[in-house]
């Protein structure tokens, strides 16, 4: 009997791990239109409305090469993301705006989303990832 209960459990508990591996994706980031080659593109990836523009779920540096630049998020949960990103072209760590608030460096949202007054709102850039995704952003 004791047979019998150790091999259900170690069965459940793999199915369970397999199902666990089955709704995790790869969300490649894509991002061109770049005006240069310098500096270096900060992407914030959001998985809430709440924290959108404020706190990332997951925030990376990417290089820039032939005015484009990419990441690809391993592993990601199945749901609703937001993906932002600038280009820090002074290497400041920081998107530089004027005097109005106007970003000087080069700025982008999923689903090429564009803000009126400011930045777009969180359902203009929502997208859901249920299988391995590639977002492209233009600038």
């Amino acid at each position: 009997m004791k047979k019998i209960i150790l091999i259900f459990w170690l069965s459940l508990t793999f199915a369970l791990s397999l199902k666990a591996q089955e709704n995790k994706h790869d969300l490649t980031i894509e991002i061109s239109g770049l005006n240069s080659n310098t500096g270096t593109v900060f992407i914030a990836l959001y998985n809430n409305k709440k924290d959108f523009l404020k706190n990332n779920y997951k925030g990376v540096k990417a290089k820039i090469s032939n005015k484009k630049a990419s990441y690809t998020f391993k592993e990601l949960p199945e749901g609703t993301y937001a993906v932002s990103f600038f280009n820090d072209e002074n290497n400041n760590k920081k998107l530089d705006t004027n005097f109005l608030g106007i970003p000087k460096e080069q700025y982008g949202f999923s689903n090429n989303a564009k803000g009126f007054m400011g930045p777009p709102k969180y359902e203009n850039t929502a997208f859901t990832l249920l299988s391995d995704k590639t977002i492209q952003i233009k600038i």
